[in-house]
């Protein structure tokens, strides 16, 4: 005879915020994902990383990042303002914990966009955060995207490939991977939304503890 026994009661469940991490070699299109969640109305809450690079054209303080000196980024880590963080290409980059905090209070789900240094850093802070792996089709692919966004010189360039295919290794610390293969945007956010409602729908919810 089985155990009909249940402490969960189906009629009284409310979803709990997320914590989702969208992560991924440079050039996958991460902010573009990011991006056309928030055009599409997605209600989340994004966590605004902060930097120490300097801005690239088109990106807004407080918007694509938080602009900081190197010495004040110092000082955030000194006074432990950072959920974590990491030295990127030569500049530092990191989450603030109260931005995070108050997000999920909130109730709202909380997604970051972060280096795959980072996302496994938060998993390991937080168990329960949702890390997706965004992916190219193909490494030529991934490869072509980077040298079109011509933002770097051609030294820079090629550390960027050789990290992009150290972090594909890492995929298996992630829990979804999603490939945004060229002109099928839409389709990528399709899929991490697919995700965010399977993660809704889970009978024992993740729990985000900070």
């Amino acid at each position: 005879m089985s155990d009909t026994t249940t402490t969960v009661d189906p009629y009284n469940m409310k979803p709990q915020p997320l914590l989702l991490v969208v992560s991924g070699p440079s050039g996958v299109g991460k902010d573009s994902v990011v991006n056309r969640m928030q055009a599409r109305g997605v209600d989340f809450h994004f966590v605004v990383t902060a930097t120490s690079r300097d801005p690239r054209p088109g990106e807004k303080d407080g918007v694509d990042y938080f602009f900081v000196s190197k010495d004040d980024f110092e000082a955030m880590i000194a006074q432990n303002e950072l959920l974590e963080h990491a030295v990127v290409y030569g500049q530092y980059k990191g989450v603030p914990k109260q931005q995070v905090r108050d997000a999920l209070k909130s109730g709202k789900d909380v997604v970051m966009r972060l280096d795959v240094q980072g996302a496994t850093t938060v998993k390991r802070l937080i168990p329960g955060a949702v890390l997706v792996f965004l992916s190219a089709s193909s490494e030529d692919e991934l490869i072509e995207r980077l040298e079109k966004r011509k933002t770097e010189d051609h030294q820079q360039l090629r550390r960027r490939i050789e990290t992009a295919r150290a972090e594909m290794k890492q995929i298996d610390r992630f829990d979804y991977v999603v490939i945004n293969e060229d002109d099928e945007l839409d389709e990528a956010v399709n899929r991490v939304l697919d995700i965010i409602h399977a993660e809704h729908a889970r009978v024992h919810p993740r729990q985000v503890k900070l």
